[in-house]
């Protein structure tokens, strides 16, 4: 992708809001660019609910396996990522957040207003935004371990009772978290 390129621009090509666009080649793009990390944040909260989905989409996607620069890149919009987490409404632009706002380094208060933020998504109609919720509060818990009996408990209610996606991760998640700590890995990531 070019170096001058409108981001916005970019974002917006999709027949919906759901569709997924440029994202692939932009996550690419920002990945060399990391400077280009406070406009995409920007976009997050765009009018258009196609441009923030795909602009979380691409945050998501960047996040996965970072590198120490875009990390940081990432790390400097922590408050207001935070922030939007309680407000995103477009079941996307929830979905992308809970899978990397815990990816992002917190302090325990942080984990813990994160992870009550989604909670409240359980209440959610998408059952893709309430399995996303359900990964972000497992992934917390590398950042707050002392929360993990009550993630287990959770889990294990949501195995049973949940949607079957979230029966589905919670068994993958529980497989994960109960190994031994020396056994885990660093994430619970589960794409590629």
């Amino acid at each position: 992708m070019a170096e001058h390129i409108d981001l916005r621009a970019q974002l917006a090509i999709g027949r919906s809001a759901l569709d997924v666009g440029r994202v692939p080649e932009i996550a690419e793009w920002i990945c060399d660019l990391p400077r280009r990390i406070p406009r995409l944040i920007e976009l997050l909260w765009d009018d258009e609910p196609g441009v923030a989905s795909r602009a979380t989409d691409v945050l998501e996607r960047i996040t996965r396996h970072a590198s120490p620069a875009l990390g940081r890149a990432v790390a400097g919009h922590k408050e207001a990522l935070i922030g939007l987490l309680s407000e995103a409404q477009p079941p996307k632009v929830r979905w992308n957040l809970a899978l990397t706002i815990p990816r992002i380094e917190l302090t325990v208060p942080e984990c813990r207003r994160v992870s009550s933020v989604l909670r409240t998504w359980f209440d959610d109609r998408s059952s893709i935004v309430k399995t996303a919720a359900l990964h972000g509060i497992a992934e917390l818990t590398r950042a707050d371990p002392a929360s993990l009996p009550v993630v287990l408990d959770l889990l294990r209610t949501a195995g049973r009772s949940g949607t079957p996606a979230m029966r589905a991760r919670s068994r993958i998640l529980l497989r994960k978290l109960e190994r031994p700590p020396g056994a885990r890995r660093a994430g619970l990531h589960l794409f590629g």
